[in-house]
C-alpha cells in the first residue's frame, strides 16, 4: 500500500470538514447553537433561532408547515430589493434556493449561491431547516449583515415550491426587526428571584396623537442594599403600538407618599410640581425592545439612602389615528436580588437638548444633527469622581419618525476611536439597548458626538425637535459603571445664526414669548421664528447649505448632577470639536468563496491529484 503524501491527507481533512454540511435526517445542529431566538409571527407558526460563527450567520426556521419556507432581508421590510432563501422538503429530498428580488418585486434565481443547507427535517407538523451565509458575501444580490438593525421578512406555503411554483403565499408572510449580531450575553436565571411591578391603573389616553403620561411610584424596597438584575416590560396586549417608550426618572428623595395618589399628563402647564424634581433618567425602554438584563458584575442600586425612593415612570402613547376610549395599563417589572453585585449601574443621556433649537427643513433626502457629549462636560464631571473613567456596557440609540441612522462616534485627544454604537438601518418601531461587544471605557476629555441621520422628502413644513414623533430626537442613552454624578451630557446649537441664514436680523428683546418673535426683517416681523422658518423657501441646496451650517455652530452644553444640580459648565458655549465629515466607514472584508464553491475546488484539486498520481505510477500498457 502507497502511503499518501502529507499534505494530501490535510486536503481530505479539509474535503471532510466541509462535506460534514450536507443535510440529513438526523437531529441536526444542537440549539445551543442557536443562542438567540424569536417568533416571527403572531401565531407562533414561525419560529427563528440564529447564532453568529466567525464570519458566517448560522440561522434554523422552525415552521408549521409542510410546504415551502421563504425567508430573506429586507432593507424596508417589503419585498423590493431583497435578499431571499426558500427552503423545504418535497418527496423527502430536502431542497435550498437563493434569491433576490428587483425593485419590482420580481423573484430571481440568484447566480451565486450563498445560503448552504446544514439541515432539513419534516415532520407531520412542521419543517425544519438550518442553514449559514457569510456576513459579507461579495454578492451585489445578498445584504450584508452588520451589528445594525435588519428587517428580517418571512413567508412560507403548505404547498412545496415544485408542487407551488412560485404561488403566492398569501396571509402567510410579514416582517420584524432584529439585530443579528447582537452579542451573545450571560443569563442569569431569574424565576427565583423577588420582583416588583410598576404599573399604569386604567390610564386613559386621549384620542390624539401623542400623550405623555406620568405616574410617581415608591420603591418598596428599603432600608437595605439591593441590585435590579433584569428589567421587562409589560405592555397590555394588545397595545404593543399604542406603547411608544416608557422612561423610568429618579426622584427627589425629599418628597413624601402623597405624591403616589394620582397620575398626570407630563409637560403639562397643571402638572404637580413634584415631578419637575425627577430629572435623572435611571432606565429606558422604547417600542420592539425586550427585557433588559445586566450583565453579571453589575446591577441598578435600590434600598440605600443614595438610591431613588420615588420614581417617576413616563409612558408615551403613540395614538396617530386618535382612537377613542384607550384605557391602558402597562408598565415595568423589576426583578432583584439581596446577592449583591460588584458595581452600580448609571445612566447618562448624551446627545441633542431637546429643543425647538433643533430643526430640519422639509423636503431632504439626508440632514444630519450632532449633539455633543462635550470635552469640557466629561472633563470636570469624570475628573472630579472618576479619573480612571467609567465603563459603558449597553447603548440606547433614540430618534423619532424621521431618523434613519444614528452614530455614536468617540473622540480621545482628538483622535476617532471606533464607533461606540450605530444603527445605520435604524427603525423607529424596533428601539432597544444595544449590549456592546466589549465595554470601552470613557475618559476626562473625551468627547462623543451622537450623530442622527434624517428623511423629510415627505415633509413640506420644518421638522422641530421636541416630544411628539411627528417632532424629532437625537439621543442616546449610556448604561455604565460605577455610577458617578452625571446624568445628562448634551448640547443645542446656538438660535441666532441660523436665524440669520434665513434673513432675519432682530428679534424682540427682551425676549416676552415663547417662541420668541421677530422684529426685522419686514417679512417676518411679528412672526415667531418658528413661523419664520416655515416661510423660508427652502430647496435641497438651501436645506444643505444650512446642514452645513449647524454642524459648525458653537453648541450651549448641559452638563447636569441629578436632583436637579448642575456642574459649572452648564450652559457654558462651546466649539464642536474637529471631526471627519462624514464619518468613514470601516471597509467590509467579505467572501465570495463559500463553503460550497471551497468544496468543489477541493474535489477538481484532488481528482487532478489523484490523476496526476495515478499517471506517474503506472507503467506502460500492455
Amino acid at each position: 500500500m502507497r502511503l499518501l503524501r502529507p499534505w494530501a491527507l490535510v486536503l481530505g481533512g479539509l474535503l471532510c470538514a466541509c462535506a460534514g454540511a450536507g443535510a440529513g435526517a438526523g437531529a441536526g445542529p444542537a440549539l445551543r447553537s442557536y443562542p438567540h431566538s424569536a417568533v416571527l409571527d403572531g401565531a407562533g407558526a414561525y419560529r427563528l433561532r440564529w447564532g453568529r460563527r466567525g464570519s458566517a450567520l448560522a440561522l434554523r426556521l422552525e415552521v408549521r408547515t409542510r410546504g415551502y419556507v421563504g425567508f430573506g432581508l429586507s432593507a424596508s421590510g417589503g419585498m423590493a430589493s431583497a435578499d431571499i432563501v426558500v427552503g423545504g422538503v418535497e418527496g423527502g429530498q430536502p431542497y435550498l434556493q437563493d434569491y433576490f428580488t428587483d425593485e419590482n418585486r420580481v423573484l430571481k434565481k440568484d447566480p451565486q449561491q450563498d445560503y448552504h443547507l446544514e439541515y432539513a427535517m419534516e415532520n407531520s407538523t412542521h419543517t425544519i431547516l438550518a442553514f449559514s451565509r457569510e456576513l459579507h458575501t461579495c454578492d451585489t444580490n445578498d445584504k450584508s449583515i452588520t451589528e445594525s438593525t435588519v428587517r428580517v421578512i418571512w413567508a412560507y406555503h403548505h404547498k412545496d415550491m415544485g408542487e407551488a411554483g412560485q404561488n403566492y403565499h398569501g396571509s402567510n408572510r410579514g416582517t420584524k426587526s432584529l439585530r443579528l449580531l447582537n452579542p451573545e450575553r450571560e443569563e442569569v436565571s431569574s424565576a427565583s428571584l423577588p420582583y416588583f411591578d410598576l404599573t399604569n391603573k386604567d390610564v386613559p389616553v386621549p384620542d390624539k396623537d401623542t400623550t405623555y403620561w406620568c405616574q410617581m411610584f415608591k420603591i418598596p424596597v428599603q432600608h437595605e442594599k439591593h441590585h435590579v438584575t433584569k428589567v421587562e416590560p409589560l405592555i397590555q396586549k394588545g397595545h404593543e403600538n399604542l406603547v411608544h417608550h416608557i422612561l423610568l426618572y429618579q426622584c427627589s428623595s425629599n418628597l413624601n407618599d402623597s405624591v403616589l395618589d394620582y397620575g398626570h399628563e407630563c409637560y403639562h402647564p397643571n402638572m404637580p410640581d413634584s415631578f419637575l424634581t425627577c430629572e435623572t433618567v435611571i432606565f429606558a425602554w422604547a417600542i420592539g425592545g425586550e427585557g433588559f438584563t445586566y450583565p453579571p458584575h453589575v446591577g441598578l442600586s435600590i434600598g440605600t439612602a443614595a438610591d431613588p425612593l420615588f420614581v417617576l415612570m413616563e409612558v408615551h402613547y403613540d395614538n396617530p389615528s386618535f382612537t377613542e376610549g384607550l384605557i391602558d395599563n402597562s408598565g415595568l417589572r423589576l426583578i432583584y436580588t439581596p446577592v449583591l453585585r460588584k458595581y452600580d449601574a448609571g445612566v447618562i443621556e448624551a446627545g441633542l437638548w431637546v429643543s425647538l433649537f433643533h430643526n430640519i427643513p422639509p423636503g431632504m433626502p439626508e440632514f444630519v444633527s450632532e449633539g455633543h457629549c462635550t470635552l469640557e462636560c466629561l472633563e470636570e464631571a469624570l475628573g472630579a469622581e472618576r479619573p480612571a473613567g467609567i465603563q459603558v456596557f449597553a447603548v440606547l440609540l433614540h430618534a423619532h419618525l424621521a431618523g434613519r441612522a444614528i452614530r455614536m462616534r468617540h473622540f480621545r485627544n482628538g483622535e476617532e476611536q471606533q464607533l461606540l454604537a450605530y444603527d445605520d438601518e435604524f427603525d423607529f418601531n424596533f428601539q432597544e439597548f444595544q449590549y456592546l461587544k466589549e465595554e470601552r471605557t470613557i475618559l476626562p476629555g473625551d468627547n462623543l458626538v451622537t450623530e442622527c441621520h434624517y428623511n423629510t422628502v415627505d415633509r413640506i413644513r420644518m421638522t422641530w425637535g421636541g416630544l411628539s414623533t411627528r417632532n424629532e430626537m437625537c439621543l442616546s442613552y449610556l448604561l455604565y459603571y460605577p455610577r458617578i454624578n452625571l446624568t445628562r451630557c448634551a448640547s443645542i446649537p446656538d438660535i441666532m445664526e441660523q436665524l440669520q441664514f434665513i434673513g432675519v436680523k432682530e428679534i424682540y428683546r427682551p425676549v416676552r414669548t415663547w417662541p420668541f418673535i421677530i422684529k426685522s426683517p419686514k417679512q417676518y416681523k411679528n412672526l415667531s421664528f418658528m413661523d419664520a422658518m416655515n416661510k423660508f423657501k427652502w430647496s435641497r441646496s438651501e436645506g444643505l447649505s444650512y446642514n452645513q451650517l449647524v454642524l459648525k455652530l458653537p453648541v450651549n452644553v448641559r452638563c447636569s448632577k441629578t436632583d436637579n444640580a448642575e456642574w459649572s459648565i452648564q450652559g457654558m458655549t462651546a466649539l464642536p470639536p474637529e471631526i471627519e465629515r462624514p464619518y468613514k466607514t470601516e471597509p467590509v472584508i467579505c467572501s465570495s468563496s463559500s463553503c460550497l464553491n471551497f468544496h468543489l475546488f477541493l474535489i477538481l484539486l484532488c481528482i487532478v491529484y489523484v490523476t496526476a498520481y495515478t499517471i506517474g505510477n503506472t507503467g506502460p500498457f500492455v
